[in-house]
């Protein structure tokens, strides 16, 4: 972080508005100093952006570097060392794809942290919650209706059941250094016995987890399809609502209402509607997906029109991973190219509560992406892959 970068003849978007500026971006010790203007004289190094453009580094809201298989028991089951080695993997493609920050809401621990914060691996600024909470029978629980194993080792998910029991796994999380919680509040696509539609745990429960977070100075993410389940988590404290593809008119004001953000994976369903059939999905899985695919785009469109804040996530598993920047495709073809890149960035950035993040503007850190190109010319720039990218993290070049 010590050091100073000048990146000159620069195309700029800071992250919030939607004109672009032409100019420089000045950076001493990890933060950016100055926005225009020509290089100083005594830069340590001088980067000639002309014909490109600078970004914020993205944001990710929703990757699991532990969702190392689409297989939940299967990946479940995997010893953690080896988990851990294919999470570091799966942390640095992220960052070569520009990604400086990601939120990880379904694994991660104090271990992984320690590493990446030490530079043991290359890595985005890693957010953790550890693993997710659900009930019994829940999203998070990873056995079919006919077995009788037991999927403990709680990587990624973790079923607990019970107030008193949700407040102790909370503290331990929040003891651990978890930047937030997740709990499982509806049915997901990849687990096999619970409906999409129905809320889980009882609004006592995700009381227990809310409050215990807001104590802290934290908060509550929520794996929520369905109005109803939308519902049930926001009326009760729940202040990230992740996928949220069934969202109706009603439910989005009230998530608008009462400060709820929305964090779209539609990478996911894109990728797994495409390749899932190749990579051995099962039945059930594939049609709750069709359920839900067509829906995801609706949803943003829904939450914009109500004035819900809308951030960006992938929530990629197992080889799909490589799908990351498409997810920038599929939001762009909604939103446009500037409210998609807010979101990204200085949206992603309010959400989890770093405004020194996802802006290009002097007194913020200098995680910056550099891509060949203009995107608001030509969007496909943004998916287009590492090559042609230049990637600093905290003002050093890092790709």
């Amino acid at each position: 972080m010590s050091g100073s970068l000048s990146i000159i003849n620069a195309t700029i978007f800071d992250g919030v508005n939607g004109d672009l500026v032409e100019g420089s971006v000045h950076v001493a010790d990890g933060r950016i100093t100055a926005v225009g203007g020509g290089a100083p004289a005594d830069a340590d190094r001088v980067l000639d952006a002309r014909g490109r453009t600078v970004l914020p580094g993205l944001i990710d809201a929703h990757c699991h570097a532990y969702g190392i298989d689409l297989n939940m028991l299967s990946l479940e089951s995997r010893p953690l060392s080896y988990v851990a080695l294919a999470a570091a993997k799966r942390l640095a493609g992220a960052l070569r794809r520009g990604f400086t920050t990601v939120r990880d809401p379904s694994g991660g621990d104090a271990g992984l942290d320690r590493a990446v914060r030490e530079g043991l691996i290359p890595s985005p600024r890693y957010l953790w919650t550890g693993a997710a909470l659900s009930q019994t029978g829940g999203h998070g629980d990873v056995r079919a209706a006919d077995s009788d194993v037991c999927g403990c080792n709680a990587h990624t998910v973790e079923v607990v059941d019970g107030v008193d029991p949700l407040r102790v796994a909370v503290r331990d999380r929040l003891r651990r250094g978890a930047h937030a919680i997740k709990i499982m509040a509806s049915g997901g696509v990849v687990s096999l016995t619970d409906p999409i539609r129905i809320p889980q745990y009882s609004p006592e429960e995700i009381r227990a987890v809310t409050s215990e977070a807001a104590r802290r100075g934290s908060y509550v993410a929520a794996h929520a399809y369905s109005p109803e389940a939308i519902r049930h988590a926001v009326a009760n404290g729940v202040r990230t609502i992740e996928h949220g593809n069934l969202l109706d008119a009603d439910t989005a004001s009230l998530m608008a209402a009462e400060g709820a953000f929305l964090v779209p994976t539609l990478a996911a369903y894109d990728a797994m509607d495409r390749r899932g059939d190749a990579l051995g999905m099962p039945p059930v899985s594939q049609r709750k997906n069709r359920e839900v695919l067509d829906a995801g785009r609706r949803a943003v469109e829904l939450a914009r029109a109500a004035g819900v804040r809308v951030g960006f996530g992938t929530d990629l598993m197992g080889v799909l991973e490589e799908e990351q920047l498409q997810g920038l495709r599929l939001q762009v073809e909604v939103d446009g190219v500037a409210t998609a890149l807010q979101s990204a960035t200085s949206v992603n950035a309010a959400l989890i509560g770093r405004d020194d993040l996802g802006r290009v503007a002097p007194g913020c850190v200098a995680d910056l992406l550099i891509i060949d190109g203009n995107p608001f010319e030509d969007a496909s720039v943004l998916w287009a892959g590492p090559a042609n990218r230049t990637v600093v993290q905290a003002g050093t070049v890092v790709s």
